[in-house]
């Protein structure tokens, strides 16, 4: 029998799920070796697990998320968090510096009726995670080498290096460098193909903090070479993955100076 696959979603925009349906011929393959059981973003079929593989998106931001969550970890032989809202709560992540509360009186006409936590928070703060794939979107040239690792029982291949890489592989000049332009690259995960920068934009974080990204240090380059002060450097820290506890922690550290 092939194994069972679940794409499940929590708070986020649906963007990771629609970057699985964007594989085209690369999802007519998976679907050849693995049953797609449960995905309503693609069919309104579903099956009950359990699952030998999930796919997560999105963050948890109600109580009633935490519980299902766990029931889809007790199904799921592999669960595998895909996406920043997953892996670092997203860009609604944001919330976890200030008071919900505030917005939801005055987002809501009857703000007694919303039910939310405090704060939103990935997956692996509530169960455990076997794998985080990050971005925001996704690569989906590294789902579909995640999903290959995991049905072969091998360590998926996925790139552990920063943007700044990426730029050098496509020629893509230094925006630090050479135009004095704030750039995420240097502490942020690859896998976009250094988007931003090749089109002259500053990397904004996307895909997360890299291994052991050296924060204060880029903050430092800012303030001193660029001149940006404290709220434009929090600022650049609290975006699609403001959650990440490298992104937050410098983040707070420039905040309310």
């Amino acid at each position: 029998m092939k194994p069972k696959l679940a794409v499940l979603k929590f708070a986020s925009c649906d963007g990771c799920q629609l970057s699985l349906l964007d594989c085209e011929d690369e999802l007519l393959a998976v679907a050849s070796f693995v049953d797609i059981a449960n995905f309503p973003e693609a069919s309104r079929a579903v099956r009950p697990g359990p699952y030998d593989l999930a796919l997560v998106e999105g963050s948890l931001t109600t109580e009633h998320d935490i519980e299902r969550l766990k029931a889809i970890r007790q199904e799921a032989g592999v669960l595998i968090a895909i996406g920043s809202c997953a892996t670092a709560g997203g860009i609604q992540g944001l919330r976890n510096f200030a008071d919900v509360k505030d917005y939801v009186s005055c987002v809501y006409a009857k703000p007694e009726y919303i039910k939310t936590l405090a704060t939103s928070t990935p997956a692996s703060a509530h169960v455990k995670v076997d794998f985080e794939l990050r971005g925001c979107p996704i690569n989906k040239e590294q789902l579909v080498e995640v999903l290959n690792a995991f049905l072969n029982g091998r360590k998926p291949n996925v790139f552990s290096h920063s943007v700044c890489q990426e730029c050098k592989a496509r020629e893509v000049i230094c925006l630090h460098v050479a135009k004095g332009v704030p750039c995420m690259g240097p502490v942020t995960y690859a896998g976009c193909g250094a988007l931003c920068p090749a089109y002259g934009r500053g990397c904004f974080g996307c895909y997360g903090p890299k291994e052991t990204p050296n924060t204060s240090s880029l903050s430092a380059w800012w303030k001193e070479k660029f001149g940006l002060d404290d709220g434009e450097i929090a600022r650049m820290f609290k975006t699609y993955n403001a959650g990440a506890p490298e992104f937050a922690a410098e983040a707070e550290k420039h905040a309310g100076k």
